[in-house]
């Protein structure tokens, strides 16, 4: 039965090159076993557009193109951080931009993926914020910018979200019931898997008197973490150093 892997919050970045020696070894040993390779959200830090000189992060790309090229099927969804990835950098990884809503069929089952910050609606002030960075037009204004004026206007809201952060109850930071179940209902499935709240489990739930699955995918701040999928019924979420 072919396996299926799934990542998310990577947070991929040249200041931490431990972590990215720990995912290119991913790549070479886990990945290039499995059939396919989802990535749900924020592979990097932050992406300021596919002009960007990806400085630190080639090495990441190559070995994503180097798995590519030799079979494994890769996915690539966006995050709260790297939304502005686009077509040129997929065809540098050797991927496919998939945008969530996204219903995987896996081995004959509808999967839901997400990123999962869409759930979190108890985050007003977020939810305001994802509504400016997802517009088409602030994207167009602010990738007309030069690239030194884009890294700074990234940083300055890199520190409000920080700030920000930081004074919130990590509560509404979370997912909403009332936004998951609306998600299982609408697109008629039965397991869910999504990252961005860095809080890895697996939930079974009960909506509308029929059993449902909710999984959240690790961060890689400190370790690895990823889904193997094999079907339904085969799964484990595991992290690893």
């Amino acid at each position: 039965m072919a396996k299926h892997l799934f990542i998310s919050d990577l947070h991929l970045a040249p200041e931490r090159p431990d972590i990215i020696q720990l995912f290119i070894q991913f790549m070479q040993h886990q990945a290039a076993q499995a059939e396919s390779l989802y990535i749900l959200g924020d592979l990097v830090e932050y992406w300021l557009g596919d002009d960007d000189t990806a400085e630190g992060l080639n090495e990441v790309f190559d070995a994503m193109k180097q798995q590519s090229d030799k079979g494994l099927k890769l996915y690539l969804m966006h995050g709260n951080r790297d939304f502005l990835m686009g077509e040129t950098l997929a065809q540098r990884v050797g991927c496919q931009l998939i945008h969530e809503p996204y219903i995987a069929e896996l081995n004959n089952t509808p999967v839901l993926l997400m990123h999962g910050d869409i759930l979190c609606t108890d985050d007003l002030r977020y939810q305001e914020l994802r509504l400016m960075l997802r517009n088409p037009a602030w994207q167009e204004d602010f990738l007309s910018r030069p690239l030194d004026e884009r890294q700074q206007m990234a940083m300055a809201l890199r520190k409000q979200s920080q700030q920000e952060i930081q004074d919130k109850d990590a509560d509404i930071m979370d997912v909403n019931t009332a936004a998951v179940n609306n998600a299982f209902i609408e697109n008629n499935v039965s397991l869910m898997i999504h990252g961005h709240t860095h809080r890895p489990a697996i939930h079974t739930l009960d909506i509308n008197s029929k059993p449902v699955k909710r999984i959240v995918l690790g961060d890689w701040y400190s370790q690895g973490s990823v889904l193997e999928f094999n079907s339904p019924t085969d799964f484990e979420l595991k992290s690893f150093s």
